[in-house]
Protein backbone atom coordinates (compact mmCIF):
# COMPACT_ATOMS: atom_id res chain seq x y z
CA UNK A 1 0.00 0.00 0.00
CA UNK A 2 1.51 3.04 -1.16
CA UNK A 3 -0.19 6.46 0.13
CA UNK A 4 0.88 9.88 -1.35
CA UNK A 5 1.23 12.07 1.75
CA UNK A 6 2.84 15.00 -0.82
CA UNK A 7 -0.11 16.55 -1.82
CA UNK A 8 -1.79 18.31 1.47
CA UNK A 9 1.01 19.23 3.37
CA UNK A 10 2.04 15.63 4.62
CA UNK A 11 -1.30 14.60 5.46
CA UNK A 12 -4.04 12.78 4.29
CA UNK A 13 -7.65 12.72 5.09
CA UNK A 14 -9.02 9.27 7.11
CA UNK A 15 -12.38 7.60 7.26
CA UNK A 16 -12.80 5.60 10.10
CA UNK A 17 -15.27 3.10 9.82
CA UNK A 18 -16.92 0.17 12.13
CA UNK A 19 -15.74 -3.24 10.71
CA UNK A 20 -18.85 -4.64 11.76
CA UNK A 21 -21.29 -2.20 10.99
CA UNK A 22 -19.69 -0.58 8.08
CA UNK A 23 -21.06 2.80 10.12
CA UNK A 24 -18.84 5.83 9.35
CA UNK A 25 -17.31 6.77 12.81
CA UNK A 26 -15.00 10.04 12.17
CA UNK A 27 -13.00 11.69 9.90
CA UNK A 28 -9.30 12.41 10.92
CA UNK A 29 -5.71 12.91 9.29
CA UNK A 30 -2.66 11.29 9.72
CA UNK A 31 0.99 11.62 8.30
CA UNK A 32 3.51 9.20 7.68
CA UNK A 33 4.47 8.70 11.20
CA UNK A 34 0.75 8.47 12.54
CA UNK A 35 0.54 5.66 9.98
CA UNK A 36 3.66 3.81 10.88
CA UNK A 37 2.61 4.26 14.92
CA UNK A 38 -1.21 2.73 13.86
CA UNK A 39 0.25 -0.37 12.25
CA UNK A 40 2.73 -0.83 14.82
CA UNK A 41 0.11 -0.31 17.90
CA UNK A 42 -2.88 -1.54 16.46
CA UNK A 43 -4.67 1.43 17.96
CA UNK A 44 -5.49 4.58 15.66
CA UNK A 45 -3.10 8.12 15.84
CA UNK A 46 -3.65 10.82 13.87
CA UNK A 47 -2.21 13.68 13.29
CA UNK A 48 -3.83 16.47 15.44
CA UNK A 49 -3.65 19.75 13.44
CA UNK A 50 -4.98 21.80 16.40
CA UNK A 51 -2.48 20.63 18.74
CA UNK A 52 0.39 19.94 16.03
CA UNK A 53 1.04 16.19 16.76
CA UNK A 54 0.29 12.65 17.34
CA UNK A 55 -3.03 12.31 19.03
CA UNK A 56 -3.75 8.93 19.54
CA UNK A 57 -8.17 8.59 19.60
CA UNK A 58 -8.64 7.68 23.55
CA UNK A 59 -5.44 8.34 24.78
CA UNK A 60 -7.44 10.37 27.68
CA UNK A 61 -10.65 8.41 27.26
CA UNK A 62 -9.73 5.21 27.15
CA UNK A 63 -12.33 4.79 24.04
CA UNK A 64 -9.37 3.64 21.49
CA UNK A 65 -10.14 2.71 18.17
CA UNK A 66 -8.46 -1.32 17.70
CA UNK A 67 -7.34 -1.41 13.83
CA UNK A 68 -8.65 -4.34 12.14
CA UNK A 69 -8.34 -3.06 8.17
CA UNK A 70 -6.44 -0.43 5.90
CA UNK A 71 -7.22 0.66 2.51
CA UNK A 72 -6.28 3.40 -0.06
CA UNK A 73 -8.42 5.26 -2.43
CA UNK A 74 -7.43 5.15 -5.80
CA UNK A 75 -5.50 8.18 -6.14
CA UNK A 76 -3.73 7.10 -2.82
CA UNK A 77 -4.53 10.26 -0.92
CA UNK A 78 -7.02 9.04 1.50
CA UNK A 79 -7.40 6.08 3.48
CA UNK A 80 -10.43 4.15 4.85
CA UNK A 81 -9.45 2.39 8.38
CA UNK A 82 -12.11 -0.33 9.74
CA UNK A 83 -12.00 -0.70 13.71
CA UNK A 84 -13.22 -2.39 16.24
CA UNK A 85 -13.93 0.94 18.64
CA UNK A 86 -13.44 0.44 22.44
CA UNK A 87 -16.85 3.07 23.49
CA UNK A 88 -17.95 5.68 22.38
CA UNK A 89 -16.07 7.29 19.07
CA UNK A 90 -17.31 10.90 19.46
CA UNK A 91 -16.30 13.33 22.29
CA UNK A 92 -20.14 13.69 22.88
CA UNK A 93 -20.63 10.15 23.59
CA UNK A 94 -22.19 9.63 20.31
CA UNK A 95 -21.18 6.54 18.89
CA UNK A 96 -20.30 8.24 15.52
CA UNK A 97 -19.17 11.68 15.40
CA UNK A 98 -22.11 11.88 12.65
CA UNK A 99 -24.56 10.66 14.74
CA UNK A 100 -25.66 7.13 15.21
CA UNK A 101 -28.77 7.03 12.72
CA UNK A 102 -25.84 7.46 9.78
CA UNK A 103 -25.06 3.65 10.28
CA UNK A 104 -28.22 1.77 10.32
CA UNK A 105 -27.68 -1.22 7.78
CA UNK A 106 -30.18 -3.50 5.98
CA UNK A 107 -31.63 -4.66 9.15
CA UNK A 108 -32.17 -1.97 10.91
CA UNK A 109 -33.72 -0.34 7.42
CA UNK A 110 -36.58 -3.64 7.35
CA UNK A 111 -36.68 -3.04 11.24
CA UNK A 112 -38.06 0.24 10.42
CA UNK A 113 -40.09 -0.91 8.05
CA UNK A 114 -41.82 -3.15 9.90
CA UNK A 115 -42.84 -0.81 12.79
CA UNK A 116 -43.96 1.15 9.87
CA UNK A 117 -46.53 -1.63 9.07
CA UNK A 118 -47.46 -2.31 12.14
CA UNK A 119 -47.89 1.46 12.89
CA UNK A 120 -50.29 1.33 9.46
CA UNK A 121 -52.45 -1.34 10.41
CA UNK A 122 -53.30 -2.37 7.27
CA UNK A 123 -54.85 -5.56 6.62
CA UNK A 124 -53.46 -5.96 3.66
CA UNK A 125 -49.73 -5.98 4.82
CA UNK A 126 -48.43 -9.87 6.44
CA UNK A 127 -46.71 -7.86 8.58
CA UNK A 128 -49.43 -6.13 10.22
CA UNK A 129 -52.29 -8.99 10.09
CA UNK A 130 -49.58 -11.09 12.00
CA UNK A 131 -48.40 -8.72 14.43
CA UNK A 132 -52.31 -8.36 15.10
CA UNK A 133 -52.54 -12.30 15.91
CA UNK A 134 -50.50 -11.44 18.91
CA UNK A 135 -46.78 -13.00 20.35
CA UNK A 136 -47.69 -16.60 20.78
CA UNK A 137 -48.43 -16.57 16.89
CA UNK A 138 -45.40 -14.61 15.89
CA UNK A 139 -43.15 -16.82 18.21
CA UNK A 140 -45.12 -19.95 16.57
CA UNK A 141 -44.25 -18.60 12.97
CA UNK A 142 -40.42 -17.89 14.36
CA UNK A 143 -40.55 -21.72 15.42
CA UNK A 144 -41.88 -22.98 12.39
CA UNK A 145 -38.96 -20.87 10.21
CA UNK A 146 -35.96 -22.35 12.68
CA UNK A 147 -37.19 -25.56 11.51
CA UNK A 148 -37.31 -25.36 8.22
CA UNK A 149 -34.08 -23.44 8.25
CA UNK A 150 -32.65 -26.44 9.67
CA UNK A 151 -34.43 -28.56 7.45
CA UNK A 152 -32.35 -27.05 4.38
CA UNK A 153 -29.15 -26.60 6.31
CA UNK A 154 -29.05 -30.91 6.09
CA UNK A 155 -29.76 -30.12 2.01
CA UNK A 156 -26.84 -28.80 -0.38
CA UNK A 157 -29.59 -26.77 -1.98
CA UNK A 158 -27.85 -23.11 -0.67
CA UNK A 159 -30.52 -21.00 -2.30
CA UNK A 160 -33.05 -22.18 -0.27
CA UNK A 161 -31.02 -22.01 2.96
CA UNK A 162 -30.74 -18.79 2.28
CA UNK A 163 -34.52 -17.82 2.27
CA UNK A 164 -35.50 -19.98 5.14
CA UNK A 165 -32.45 -17.92 6.74
CA UNK A 166 -34.34 -14.64 5.38
CA UNK A 167 -37.68 -15.55 6.53
CA UNK A 168 -36.46 -16.54 9.78
CA UNK A 169 -34.93 -12.85 10.52
CA UNK A 170 -38.03 -11.17 9.03
CA UNK A 171 -40.37 -13.17 11.15
CA UNK A 172 -37.65 -12.79 14.37
CA UNK A 173 -37.96 -8.72 13.91
CA UNK A 174 -41.46 -8.90 14.21
CA UNK A 175 -41.43 -10.94 17.41
CA UNK A 176 -38.84 -8.77 18.91
CA UNK A 177 -41.45 -5.85 18.07
CA UNK A 178 -44.16 -8.06 19.74
CA UNK A 179 -41.81 -7.71 22.94
CA UNK A 180 -40.98 -4.29 21.88
CA UNK A 181 -37.86 -4.80 21.77
CA UNK A 182 -35.41 -3.40 19.70
CA UNK A 183 -32.17 -4.79 17.30
CA UNK A 184 -29.72 -2.95 18.80
CA UNK A 185 -31.14 -4.03 22.24
CA UNK A 186 -30.04 -7.54 21.35
CA UNK A 187 -26.36 -6.17 20.03
CA UNK A 188 -26.22 -4.68 23.03
CA UNK A 189 -26.30 -8.13 24.63
CA UNK A 190 -24.10 -9.65 21.99
CA UNK A 191 -21.08 -7.44 22.65
CA UNK A 192 -21.38 -7.32 26.24
CA UNK A 193 -20.76 -10.74 26.08
CA UNK A 194 -17.43 -10.47 23.78
CA UNK A 195 -16.12 -8.35 25.90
Amino acid sequence: MKVDFSKHDGLVPVIIQHVHTDQVLMLGYMNQEALDKTKAEGKVTFFSRSKSRLWTKGEESGNYLHLKEISVDCDNDTLLIKVLPQGPTCHTGNTSCFKEETAKGFLYSLEDTIEQRIADGSSKSYTSSLFKRGVNKVAQKVGEEAVELVIEAKDDNLDLFKNEAADLLYHYLILLKTKDVKLKDVEAVLEERSK
